[in-house]
C-alpha cells in the first residue's frame, strides 16, 4: 500500500536562508513554493523524492504550533510523509492498526513562481501511536515538477532517511509488519548496536538501536538523511568551492561505497553524501 516516500519536512526559522543553503548543496533551484495556513514553504524535488523546508509566518494556530516546535527543538527533522496510491484504503489499514488516523484531508497549493497548482489528499497518525515519530500519507495526483540542476555534480537522490529508536523490536514491528515495509537487512555489531533497511521505493528507511544513546525510552527520533551523488569527488570539490564545511572524502561503512558529512547548512539535519557502489543497489 505504501509506494514510496513521498517528501521528508523540514523546520527552520529562516526561510529564505535554508533555501538558499540548500540551493548551494543540492545545486539544484526549488521546484515549488508556496504559502499559507501560518507557514511559507520550499520544496525542492529530487529523482526519488522531496524535501520540503517549512517555516512560520503570521499568526494562527499552526503558526504557532510551528514556532513552539522551533522553539523546544531547533531547526530540523520534523516528519515523514510516505506516497500511496489509495489513500482511503490507507487510512482503512491504519485505522485497524490502530494507529489513529486523522480524517483525510484534501488539500491544494499554487506555485508562487509559475501559478500552477497541485492537489493531494492526506492523513497522518497518532504521534504516540509511532513512538514520537510524525509519520503523515499522502496521495497525489499528478508528480510535483523536478528541481532544476543548477550546475554539475549535483545531489541526484536520497538514498536513506534514519530513524533512532531505543525499542528495536517495536520498530521492527511499526515499519516492517505494521505499514508493510519490506525489510531487507536487520543486523547487529558490538560498535554500532543493531541496524535495520526497510525498502520504500528506490530508497531506504533506516531504523539504529544503540543502547544508552536514549534519554528518552519512550520515543524514537528522526536522526538523519543520506543524499546520493554520482561523482563524490566533484561534489566534494563543488562544496568546498562554495565553503560549505564538508568532511574528507572517506570509504562508506558498505563495501565499495564512498562518503562525506556535510558540517553545516542543513538546518540541523545531521547529512551524509554517498556514492553508491558501481552496480550495486543502494
Amino acid at each position: 500500500m505504501i509506494t514510496g516516500l513521498d517528501h521528508v519536512v523540514v523546520l527552520t526559522d529562516d526561510i529564505a536562508a535554508a533555501s538558499a543553503a540548500y540551493q548551494t548543496l543540492f545545486a539544484r533551484s526549488p521546484g515549488w513554493q508556496y504559502g499559507g495556513d501560518g507557514a511559507d514553504r520550499v520544496l525542492f524535488t529530487l529523482d526519488n523524492t522531496t524535501l520540503e523546508l517549512v517555516a512560520p509566518n503570521g499568526e494562527g494556530a499552526n503558526a504557532d504550533r510551528i514556532r513552539a516546535v522551533l522553539n523546544a527543538q531547533g531547526e530540523g527533522l520534523a516528519s515523514i510523509c510516505f506516497r500511496t496510491g489509495d489513500i482511503g484504503r490507507m487510512h482503512r489499514r491504519l485505522d485497524r492498526l490502530a494507529l489513529k488516523p486523522e480524517p483525510i484531508a484534501d488539500v491544494e497549493s499554487r506555485d508562487a513562481i509559475s501559478g500552477e497548482t497541485l492537489s493531494w489528499k492526506r492523513t497522518r497518525t497518532a504521534t504516540e501511536a509511532t513512538r514520537g515519530i510524525r509519520l503523515f500519507f499522502l496521495e497525489r495526483d499528478k508528480e510535483r515538477p523536478l528541481s532544476v540542476r543548477t550546475t554539475t555534480a549535483s545531489i541526484t537522490a536520497m538514498d536513506h532517511v534514519v530513524i533512532s529508536t531505543s525499542d528495536p523490536e517495536r520498530a521492527a514491528a511499526l515499519y516492517g509488519a505494521r505499514l508493510g515495509l519490506d525489510m531487507a537487512l536487520d543486523r547487529s555489531h558490538p560498535d554500532w548496536g543493531r541496524l535495520m533497511f526497510f525498502r520504500c521505493g528506490d530508497l531506504i528507511v533506516e531504523v539504529t538501536h544503540r543502547p544508552g544513546k536514549h534519554a528518552d525510552t519512550t520515543q524514537d527520533k528522526l536522526a538523519g538523511i543520506c543524499w546520493r551523488v554520482a561523482d563524490i569527488e566533484a561534489t566534494h570539490a563543488r562544496l568546498v568551492q562554495a565553503g560549505v564545511d564538508v568532511s574528507e572524502v572517506r570509504t562508506g561503512r558498505k563495501p565499495g561505497t564512498r562518503v562525506m558529512t556535510v558540517r553545516k547548512g542543513t538546518c540541523g539535519v545531521p547529512t551524509l553524501l554517498v556514492q553508491p557502489s558501481a552496480g550495486k543497489d543502494t
